[in-house]
């Protein structure tokens, strides 16, 4: 009997025929035969909107939207409540390196305050909205997404403590209980932006306004408290 060494050119050996037939079983019509956590990610902001939480998003809306089979989803998430943490982490990421740059541009050209505050407020018009998903988990959301959202504000607070402590040092201005001015900056800011959420851009740009001064009068305070501190008895 005689054999072929090798196929002839043009015609599809039977080997890759089957090959193609699995992977177009295991596609399914429309599905994607690979996905990564980034696609169902997407997938997932995509169906999040001005009044959507993450907590009411299913496995299957979410698989449908990503263009995969529901069990698909099982490969890269336990469930959809790892998915939900994972966009809250994924706001949190996100919106801190763009505040951080916004004062990092501040330290070389302007107001450090301002600039944050408004970096903050221009994210809740950003198409992604994942500065939604902070302000409305931390208020809306399971237990397990609040201390998701509070572990975010924790980082919030620690980077800002160390820019308030480097700025005190740069002024010679002093500051009083850096932690606790971090924290109440973080917290006004992020309750105000929660209430500014669905307001209109002429009644956000006020909120801003408002919320420039606001946090200027904390700083301000705690260095005349520090100020004081160091003043001898009279």
């Amino acid at each position: 009997m005689t054999t072929l060494s090798s196929p002839v050119p043009g015609l599809v050996s039977v080997s890759e025929l089957a090959a193609a037939s699995v992977a177009s079983v295991s596609a399914g019509p429309g599905r994607k035969a690979v996905i990564s956590r980034e696609d169902i990610i997407t997938a997932a902001l995509k169906l999040l909107g001005p009044h959507r939480s993450v907590s009411s998003l299913s496995l299957r809306e979410v698989a449908r939207e990503a263009g995969i089979a529901p069990n698909s989803f099982y490969r890269q998430f336990r469930d959809v409540d790892e998915l939900a943490v994972t966009l809250i982490d994924r706001a949190g990421e996100s919106l801190r390196q763009i505040i951080g740059e916004a004062r990092r541009r501040a330290r070389r050209e302007g107001s450090v305050v301002r600039s944050s505050v408004e970096a903050f407020m221009e994210q809740l018009q950003a198409d992604d909205k994942l500065l939604h998903i902070l302000l409305r988990e931390g208020s809306v959301g399971s237990d397990a997404f609040k201390q998701a959202v509070d572990r975010q504000l924790n980082f919030f607070e620690e980077e800002l403590r160390l820019d308030l402590i480097r700025l005190a040092r740069a002024g010679r201005t002093g500051l009083h209980e850096p932690a606790l001015t971090a924290k109440a900056i973080t917290r006004l800011v992020f309750a105000m932006g929660a209430t500014a959420m669905d307001l209109s851009p002429a009644r956000q740009r006020e909120v801003t306004e408002q919320m420039v001064i606001m946090v200027r009068m904390i700083v301000e305070g705690t260095q005349a408290i520090a100020a004081s501190a160091e003043r001898p008895d009279r």
